[in-house]
């Protein structure tokens, strides 16, 4: 399992907007090959940006699986032009 790891900076006033998108765009993850488990938490001290963690069964699932799948294209229309700038992902392994 790894788990993907990104910090999204929404833009300022877009937060219920990009909440609302993210609700509509988690069914398109949801079913992909691979995908575990996918968790969104609002920062306490920032508003604006969020941690997204993605539990994917291997970095391929993501990256090849995904993110060159029709699904992908409509969760990027749902939440791309929310962020500013646009999130940097990072992979993770298993617990120490």
């Amino acid at each position: 399992m790894v788990l993907e790891h990104a910090l999204l900076h929404v833009r300022c006033g877009e937060e219920r907007a990009f909440e609302e998108s993210l609700a509509k765009a988690r069914p398109l993850i949801s079913v992909s090959p691979g995908f575990i488990n996918m968790e969104v938490r609002p920062a306490l001290e920032k508003t604006g940006t969020y941690l997204l963690l993605v539990q994917w069964s291997s970095v391929d699932e993501h990256k090849v699986g995904f993110r060159t799948s029709e699904r992908y294209l409509a969760w990027r229309e749902l939440l791309h032009h929310f962020y500013e700038p646009m999130p940097s992902v990072m992979y993770f392994g298993e617990p120490l």
